[in-house]
């Protein structure tokens, strides 16, 4: 029971409980990076590292941080990682990659994907299942990214990790500009609301098959 707990934890984040095409959190640097699928993949990997940093350290020492001031110490401990991350990035990522960023890996720290984590769950919960926790939800929002700049840069560039993906094609530029982003999200959107309506017409059905 332990270990399908555990399991279930993990798994959440990339179906159930995605942050960003479920629970529709961190839209702003879902818009604004995901114009190539390197992008995606940074963001994505700063923001599971913090996540899974945070809710760690949030779970480790819940019983000492008191309720009142909980959200000004879960904002020190995020920033604190923010910091770590963005100068392992400056000085080990190629720096068109990081101004490609830009001011969005600082503001990670006020990313409501996790405080949201820290606060809902990593402040009531244990440390392993936290750590899980931070784990699923930060691979489910990268996976999302990714997505999301694949369709954007393949139909809006003609590349995929800026590799060209056919001579004939003539991109559609608008797909990297912002209203792309707005297209490709709402049609992802759409298609997980259509899906999720799917199960649960279907659940209706036999629930009242047996009933």
């Amino acid at each position: 029971m332990a270990e399908q707990s555990n399991l279930k934890e993990f798994t959440k984040g990339f179906f159930l409980y995605n942050p960003l095409f479920v629970l529709i959190l961190g839209l702003c640097p879902s818009l604004a990076v995901t114009t190539s699928v390197k992008n995606g993949m940074a963001m994505g990997g700063a923001a599971t590292f913090v996540l899974v940093s945070s809710n760690f350290i949030v779970s480790l020492i819940r019983p000492y941080i008191p309720r009142e001031i909980r959200i000004p110490c879960f904002i020190v401990i995020i920033a604190s990682f923010v910091t770590m991350v963005e100068l392992l990035m400056k000085a080990y990522l190629p720096p068109e990659l990081n101004a490609s960023l830009g001011i969005f890996i600082p503001l990670i720290v006020v990313n409501c994907i996790i405080l949201y984590r820290a606060e809902s769950f990593a402040y009531k919960n244990r440390l392993l299942v936290s750590v899980l926790d931070g784990v699923g939800m930060g691979l489910g929002w990268a996976l999302s990214l990714c997505i999301v700049s694949a369709i954007r840069e393949v139909l809006g560039a003609g590349t995929f990790l800026g590799l060209k993906v056919s001579e004939s094609y003539n991109p559609a530029s608008v797909m990297i500009m912002a209203p792309g982003a707005f297209i490709a999200l709402g049609l992802l959107l759409g298609f997980f609301n259509w899906q999720k309506q799917r199960k649960s017409e279907k659940a209706l059905k036999e629930y009242r098959k047996y009933d």
